[in-house]
């Protein structure tokens, strides 16, 4: 029998709030999605938040590796008087859809068509509508912001700010050193990785950089016969990595500038990050995000760096992503009440 996971915030039915299954349709991609929304109570007219996954196919409650983060938010917020729309990734749990093959830019009409439901529904204010993003939900919440008069807050959790190449390039470079990697081992990855990531962000065309990219690793692969794993064959190898790079998602990923949208978002902005997140580092990305955020003139922008805290908002030792699963909490009840506060101030 498989152990049973502890995770203790997770709320227990009956909720003392009202909870709806919904569906709308994103008309550009032509695809129904389906959600929760959740109100304090049946009727009445509530201010709102769009909960937008981070990267990965993930269902409404945003699960991984045992927990579910958007339950937790959307129980908390719904008992603080604000409802939540939550609702499945395309392609993933009852929305409909393609997920392997859409970018952040289609990610962001997914919310957007999510937005146009919440403005059908009586039970909203429509001048209370903010969004809450987590990980790459926090690329996408600025872009749905920047276009949109009737975002009124947006709620940065883990998002980043620096362009996706050097994210990426810092991630491998931190959780490689948490997971226990040698110094000589992270700088080669680092040289391979930025030669490839160099090739995405200057093709001008995506099938020659395929085949730019093969010859690059053959190269590579030449000058260092250990790369290949046991029982893979070069040219089995080769196409993986080639594939991985250059999926539609991780071409627009590596290609883009959040900083961007950024400076065209002019509703208040809380970016919170946590200390030991390794995979959206705090300090390079809040300040990119305020930089950007001050650029464009914005006025009300609060950032804040919490100690002990992962990318998972979870209280953790190191911060690596192999902590996430063990670890009991899922959510910081503290971040929770600083985030519901803030949304009731703006």
């Amino acid at each position: 029998a498989k152990p049973v996971v502890k995770r203790p915030q997770e709320p227990a039915k009956p909720y003392s709030y009202y909870e709806e299954e919904v569906q709308f349709t994103n008309p550009q991609a032509n695809i129904t999605l389906a959600g929760t929304l959740s109100l304090p109570k049946k009727d009445g007219h509530y201010p709102a938040v769009i909960l937008i996954t981070g990267s990965g196919p993930q269902n409404r409650n945003e699960e991984l590796l045992g927990h579910k983060p958007f339950l937790i938010i959307a129980d908390y917020l719904t008992n603080n008087g604000i409802a939540v729309l939550r609702f499945d990734d395309r392609g993933v749990g009852q929305s409909k859809g393609e997920f392997k093959t859409a970018t952040s830019a289609d990610f962001a009409t997914d919310v957007e068509s999510a937005l146009a439901y919440l403005k059908t529904r009586k039970e909203i204010n429509q001048t209370k509508i903010g969004l809450i993003g987590h990980s790459e939900g926090g690329i996408i919440a600025p872009m749905v912001a920047a276009r949109s008069k009737d975002i009124n807050f947006i709620v940065l959790l883990a998002g980043t700010g620096i362009p996706g190449d050097q994210l990426l390039l810092l991630q491998q470079e931190l959780i490689g050193r948490a997971s226990g990697v040698s110094e000589i081992e992270i700088k080669k990855n680092f040289e391979t990785n930025k030669q490839a990531f160099d090739m995405v962000v200057h093709a001008k065309d995506d099938q020659k950089l395929k085949i730019d990219l093969t010859n690059s690793l053959k190269q590579i692969i030449a000058n260092e016969p250990g790369t290949i794993p046991k029982g893979t064959t070069e040219t089995a190898f080769i196409e993986a990595q080639v594939n991985s790079i250059t999926n539609p998602w991780m071409l627009y990923f590596i290609r883009l500038d959040p900083a961007i949208a950024l400076q065209k978002v002019k509703c208040p902005v809380l970016a919170i990050n946590g200390e030991k997140d390794l995979q959206v580092p705090p300090k390079q990305n809040l300040a990119a995000i305020e930089n950007a955020l001050k650029k464009g003139g914005n006025k009300n922008v609060t950032i804040k760096q919490y100690a002990g805290l992962n990318h998972l908002f979870q209280e953790s030792t190191t911060g690596a992503p192999s902590e996430y699963a063990a670890i009991e909490q899922t959510f910081s009840p503290l971040v929770l009440r600083e985030i519901t506060a803030w949304i009731k101030n703006q």
